[in-house]
């Protein structure tokens, strides 16, 4: 069976994975792209975000570089939440069709939950927006019949991954830990105590100053 996997999520070092609020011109709220600076000076990410990018791309090809491009490897299908796909409002604008432009860069078919659902939208580079109404079971069921038998990532935000994360559905996680403080915003953390009994948890510091985890879920 394909496996659910999360990865590239960053959170500050107080748990936050976004700022608030959220608008259309600040993504991320008061955090902007603090967060995600790490992944920027990336290879993965000059390479325009491909899997073994051309050398001539540019950015780093170390450890942060190592973690970015499993983003790209294996999957057949995405979930992502209502606000990842948008800022507040977006369900009443028929035009909005996600942050990325024509081309997002998710290609597989990709699965937005929401309250408003709408009629899919295909968009370039095969990625396709459906939008379901839907709980994390029933809407990993749809990802996986969609995936062909290969992985389903969970693209955030911190909430949709955190209901994955408490409902037990999630097989592998890649998390960055930032070193900058928010203070405020969507944290990640909340209701997951004890977390570590279910999985395996791993960090690697990376001369970037931030610190990846991996949790993997134990058998049995």
């Amino acid at each position: 069976m394909s496996r659910t996997r999360i990865h590239n999520l960053s959170i500050s070092l107080d748990g936050f994975a976004t700022g608030e609020p959220q608008t259309a011109e600040a993504p991320f709220g008061h955090a902007g792209q603090r967060l995600h600076e790490w992944m920027f000076a990336t290879r993965f990410w000059a390479a325009g975000g491909v899997p073994g990018g051309a050398a001539d791309a540019g950015g780093s090809v170390g450890v942060d570089h190592a973690f970015a491009e499993q983003h790209g490897i294996g999957f057949g299908a995405e979930i992502m939440g209502a606000h990842k796909f948008g800022p507040p409002g977006w369900q009443d604008d028929p035009d909005w069709t996600g942050w990325w432009g024509p081309n997002p860069p998710f290609h597989t078919p990709t699965f937005v939950l929401t309250h408003h659902p709408r009629p899919p939208v295909e968009m370039a580079g095969g990625t396709t927006f459906h939008f379901l109404d839907a709980a994390p079971a029933d809407a990993l069921a749809t990802a996986r019949a969609a995936a062909g038998g290969r992985d389903v990532r969970i693209g955030g935000g911190p909430t949709v991954v955190r209901d994955f994360l408490a409902a037990g559905l999630v097989d592998h996680a890649h998390l960055v830990q930032v070193p900058i403080v928010l203070g405020r915003g969507v944290r990640l953390w909340d209701g997951l105590e004890a977390l570590e009994d279910t999985y395996d948890v791993e960090a690697v510091a990376s001369p970037s100053g931030v610190t990846h985890l991996t949790l993997t879920r134990r058998a049995g």
